[in-house]
């Protein structure tokens, strides 16, 4: 099929530049407008085709502005802001992380449908569900209830997703997608988090037993799935319209080895392992909020960072399987080196040789 004219909004960010990225991949003839406060730089490379407006999604005027003169017939809308680590577990950005996830979101959706945009694709996250740090989440389905969230990221993305597909209709309809936890080339939180706890001296520490699974997806995977998105509501049939998709690499792993995969990348092997009982780790969490109550400085410990590293969080990914037809592309091994290398490009260092594995040629070989 022929995919019509899309505008991207975040476009120049991780998952917004990889959106792009697919777009073009697969639809060369598309014509793709990127919308985003900052313009594309040098570490999220954007294709040529693609054009650059300047855009604050939390003005609706700038908006209508935008829209009006790219006249796209798909949206798909994947910027806003994730807190960063010192910032998740707590309070302080939540007015920023509101106007920015839900308002700027409620404006995309109002002029979309005002301007005639055929299709509007949501970014969400599993953290609409896994923000509620009370409980684990075992090969979850979209069936489970979102409206439990404990922190500011998911409460937004939840109440964010709920205004998409409640304005889903035959004029315009929507759908949502809720990625895991990210990595891949461009990957600028979670990646150099876990690296810098070799230089930090952290890597034999384990919080609880260390076996809680996690998803993990490399962004290229996650870009396939939203081009999916976009394919189906504009197709005939427009069977994700009005639903939410979980979308993940489908290979669930320990965040201990996915930690310990990508030091050993760096040529990294922690000397011995040290495993620190939850119930300790969760009272100095409880300490660590009490001082910095006080003092009225972040902290990345807490009982909700302690809660987050132990529990369980992966996904099913049948639904996006059967409606999209969407598998992941690119293995997770794969997907972890080649972050690796574009972060140690970026570092200006060199990985050590990896054994049996041949940089740049995909293991998952499988194509559009």
């Amino acid at each position: 099929m022929t995919l019509p004219d899309v505008l991207i909004t975040g476009g120049c960010g991780f998952v917004g530049a990889a959106i792009a990225r697919a777009i073009a991949e697969k639809h060369p003839e598309c014509r793709i407008t990127i919308i985003d406060i900052n313009p594309p730089g040098p570490i999220h490379q954007v294709p040529s085709q693609a054009s650059f407006i300047k855009v604050d999604i939390t003005s609706k005027t700038q908006v209508e502005e935008a829209i009006s003169k790219t006249r796209s017939a798909i949206v798909i809308h994947s910027a806003g802001i994730v807190p960063v680590l010192a910032e998740r577990f707590g309070r302080r950005m939540q007015s920023t992380v509101w106007k920015i996830n839900v308002e700027g979101t409620r404006n995309m959706l109002d002029v979309s449908k005002r301007m005639g945009v055929k299709a509007f694709v949501f970014t969400s996250s599993c953290c609409v569900l896994i923000d509620d740090m009370r409980l684990s989440y075992r090969n979850v389905t979209e069936e489970w209830p979102t409206s439990q969230s404990s922190l500011i990221y998911g409460e937004s993305k939840a109440a964010a997703e709920a205004l998409v597909l409640q304005a889903s209709c035959a004029e315009m309809p929507t759908c949502s997608l809720r990625p895991s936890v990210l990595t891949g080339p461009g990957d600028y939180q979670l990646l150099p988090a876990i690296h810098a706890c070799i230089a930090k001296g952290e890597t034999p520490w384990v919080v609880g037993d260390g076996l809680n699974y996690w998803d993990i997806t490399l962004v290229e995977n996650i870009a396939d799935a939203h081009v999916l998105a976009a394919e189906n509501l504009v197709s005939t049939e427009k069977t994700a319209a009005g639903e939410a998709f979980f979308i993940q690499n489908n290979e669930p792993m320990t965040f201990r080895d996915f930690c310990l995969a990508i030091w050993r990348n760096f040529g990294h092997i922690p000397p011995f392992t040290v495993h620190i009982p939850r119930s300790l780790a969760w009272l100095t969490g409880l300490v660590a909020e009490c001082y910095t109550w006080f003092t009225g400085t972040p902290t990345t410990l807490s009982r909700g960072s302690v809660n987050d590293a132990c529990h369980m969080r992966y996904a099913s990914g049948e639904k996006a399987r059967r409606i999209l037809g969407y598998e992941a592309r690119f293995g997770l091994e794969e997907g972890i080196r080649l972050s690796c290398e574009d972060y140690a490009r970026r570092i200006g260092i060199k990985l050590p040789d990896a054994p049996g594995i041949r940089i740049g040629q995909s293991m998952n070989t499988k194509r559009w």
